[in-house]
């Protein structure tokens, strides 16, 4: 039985995941990265359970929580510090950027070919091209037409990790008007990261002008705030505008198949993109494996269309009000009577024990 040809364009987490999860002995896989190597700067990313149980299925979770650290809980947070709605972390585990890439590229079969290079035309020759290059995605773009390539959103995205261990009196987001800061425990430090509207940009911005901009925006926060920005640097920290793409219908058309951010890059405020990224990897490698091309494009549509636009949608709503200028005051003021609420039925849920 001849293999099927599968390229995978783009070597991330998405594209990564689905060279790990793809059954060798059924599929010639190739996967194009325009990197030549793995990045070492990156902030933490947060696994929430159906992300850990891909991890899983890969054969990575155990190494993936050695090299991780677990977020128990945190707060949604004034400029100062002060608490408005606590949160539960109930199994949330974080770990880097790097690691993950490092651990997904160690279950990529020695198989797989690997191409480094920039892709700017599909190749044709496969019987699946999968679009697993992010948001600005050549194969999103090149199969359906320039009115769905990404758009730019107002705001810049500026993070790191800093030395340092956070105290849990400051861990969360912090809600200002018109910009977020949040605070999260990370393996060798403190995670943080910074959004809010700004002109840098849009492409290629500045990491040392952003981090300035940044300190001057936040210099009114809690000294939390103040003495992380204070330890972060332009060789350990990364700033880039924030993309989103428009709504798909679906997924996959003809032989060709979207994945992660190339299908729903999503506003960072639900911490989803890289969960629903190595979802879609390992759904749509399951899939392949187990039924025809077609019947599998089509169940890995009905499978994750849905799902993740609502998450896409979801998330923009709640930039949408996190980043809020003029209604800041009634924002906050809902936050803390939803926060004592939670809290009162937290300690009657104790009392009833």
């Amino acid at each position: 039985m001849a293999m099927e040809k599968v390229e995978i364009i783009g070597g991330g987490i998405a594209g990564l995941a689905l060279a790990g999860r793809l059954d060798p002995g059924r599929f010639n896989v190739t996967v194009y990265e325009q990197r030549p190597q793995l990045p070492t700067v990156g902030t933490t990313l947060a696994m929430w359970t159906e992300a850990q149980q891909a991890l899983s299925e890969l054969g990575i979770l155990g190494a993936a929580r050695r090299r991780g650290a677990i977020i128990k809980a945190g707060a949604l947070r004034g400029p100062s510090g002060e608490p408005m709605l606590s949160m539960e972390g109930d199994g949330l585990m974080g770990i880097s950027r790097p690691e993950l890439l490092k651990l997904l590229d160690s279950a990529v079969p020695e198989t797989v070919t690997r191409v480094t290079g920039r892709v700017d035309r599909l190749p044709r020759h496969a019987e699946l091209t999968v679009g697993a290059d992010g948001v600005n995605s050549v194969v999103r773009r090149d199969s359906w037409g320039e009115r769905r390539a990404a758009r730019p959103t107002p705001f810049l995205a500026v993070r790191g990790v800093v030395p340092g261990t956070p105290s849990p009196n400051d861990i969360g987001e912090y809600w200002g008007r018109g910009e977020i800061f949040g605070l999260a425990p990370a393996v060798r430090g403190t995670n943080w990261y910074a959004s809010f509207r700004s002109g840098l940009g849009p492409d290629k911005v500045d990491v040392a002008e952003a981090l300035e901009v940044t300190r001057s925006r936040y210099a009114h926060y809690s000294p939390a705030v103040r003495d992380v920005l204070d330890l972060a640097t332009p060789e350990i920290s990364l700033a880039q505008r924030i993309w989103t793409t428009p709504p798909l219908s679906r997924y996959a058309r003809g032989n060709v198949v979207l994945v992660g951010d190339a299908a729903h890059a999503m506003t960072p405020n639900l911490g989803r993109g890289a969960c629903e990224a190595l979802i879609d990897a390992v759904t749509l490698g399951r899939l392949l494996n187990e039924l025809p091309l077609k019947a599998a494009l089509a169940a890995y549509d009905r499978k994750r269309v849905l799902r993740t636009q609502q998450l896409r949608l979801a998330s923009s709503l709640m930039g949408s009000i996190a980043l809020a200028q003029g209604m800041q005051p009634w924002r906050d003021a809902l936050l803390k009577q939803v926060g004592k609420r939670v809290s009162r039925a937290r300690e009657r849920a104790e009392t009833s024990k």
